[in-house]
């Protein structure tokens, strides 16, 4: 028998984030390197643990053996209990066959079980791929006070970009009275952050509803929240104020890793009050040589420099030799640099080498885009990789594969 839960949290986590390109060719986006040491996946799970929410699924589906593997038994987050916890909750064979996730509602349509077994009042949808702090119970004692069937997190964004969203119209009180996806001529800066609160059973209802409905697309987007709005029901916006990025392309996730630097970052990863978990294994201290020079960057356990690093983020166990130059890039974890070779305006997945005197990437000021080097590929001494390459495999001139 499972102890009741107040809130139950479900994060979406099956995504195969196609516009990350080489880095998401064997992993799941949640699982992509953040920041030195972390997952993206780490900051939603962060944010559940630090607001009090302890039972979390997370929905996986596209390539989720990294994403398993690291998760485990969800001990680096205190999610490791006896009721409640986190479980990894892949598609499954059920009595009327198996089935992949078919869209983010119908993924937790597939979970209602789960969601049951806890009898919670509260159910919250979380997406696995975004980086940002919050406070998911402030959200949930607004959704409580304003007696509401369903509370949605928003962002206010400029006009210029709200055709990018899901945008929410809203009254005096911020009740939703019209939802626009991704609207030609939008009339308002409220943007979905894809971050929902409902009453359980009204939850159920709608999704039981909408997967009986023949043609539905299966989204929150699309379907629930605007049969939802169309039946009349109690909706909620939750407005947020703090820092919050969709690394969802090569460039947001370059730009959201440059936002750790400098001394008063965009975003900050070092606040004790909201502490971001992750599991970090353990590695030796990092080592800076003698002839090393290391400006305005993050270096993670584990990483030898010897040669020069500049407004850089490195994971662990990089080793960067004499004479290496790496500038304005992101590199992953147990890359080597080799001496000679020069990295631009890049991001190198993990476990990949740039051999000596090869160039990758060009000055961020005249380059075409960032040049990206996907896991476990070796880049030959003297290959030059141009800007804006996406080099994902070793069938490009002067890139061979290093895995085992």
């Amino acid at each position: 028998m499972f102890k009741k839960k107040e809130c139950v949290a479900m994060l979406l986590a099956g995504g195969q984030g196609s516009r990350l390109y080489a880095l998401t060719e064997k992993t799941a986006k949640p699982a992509v390197t953040f920041g030195g040491k972390y997952r993206i996946i780490d900051f939603p799970m962060s944010n559940c643990v630090n607001s009090g929410i302890y039972t979390v699924g997370v929905l996986t589906q596209y390539q989720p053996l990294v994403l398993n593997e690291y998760i485990g038994n969800g001990q680096p987050w205190d999610l490791d209990r006896m009721n409640g916890g986190v479980m990894v909750l892949p598609p499954y064979q059920g009595k009327n066959g198996a089935d992949w996730y078919k869209g983010t509602a119908n993924a937790i349509y597939q979970n209602l079980d789960f969601i049951k077994r806890y009898d919670p009042e509260y159910v919250l949808i979380l997406s696995g791929d975004h980086i940002y702090k919050m406070d998911y119970n402030a959200m949930l004692q607004a959704h409580k006070k304003s007696g509401a069937d369903c509370t949605i997190a928003v962002l206010e964004v400029p006009l210029s970009e709200a055709s990018r969203f899901g945008i929410m119209v809203t009254d005096e009180t911020d009740r939703i009275t019209e939802f626009q996806e991704k609207p030609k001529n939008p009339t308002s800066t409220k943007a979905s952050m894809g971050i929902y609160i409902f009453n359980a059973k009204v939850l159920e209802k709608y999704l039981i509803d909408d997967e009986n409905t023949p043609g539905s697309s299966n989204d929150f987007g699309k379907n629930i929240i605007p049969n939802m709005l169309g039946d009349g029901m109690k909706m909620f916006t939750f407005p947020f104020d703090g820092y919050w990025k969709d690394v969802g392309t090569i460039s947001s996730l370059w730009e959201a890793n440059m936002e750790l630097l400098g001394e008063n970052p965009a975003f900050n990863v070092h606040d004790k009050k909201w502490r971001i978990f992750s599991r970090n294994y353990a590695a030796p201290p990092h080592f800076v040589g003698d002839d090393a020079s290391v400006v305005d960057s993050v270096v993670s356990e584990g990483c030898e420099i010897y040669g020069t690093v500049e407004h850089s983020v490195l994971s662990g166990n990089v080793i960067i030799e004499k004479g290496a130059v790496v500038k304005d890039s992101v590199i992953m974890s147990g890359t080597v640099i080799k001496a000679g070779a020069k990295v631009t305006y890049s991001i190198i997945d993990g476990n990949s080498i740039i051999s000596e005197n090869a160039t990758v990437g060009e000055d961020k000021a005249t380059a075409k885009g960032i040049a990206v080097v996907g896991s476990g590929l070796c880049v030959e001494p003297n290959t030059v990789i141009d800007s804006e390459a996406m080099i994902n495999s070793a069938d490009f001139d002067g890139v061979t594969s290093i895995e085992k």
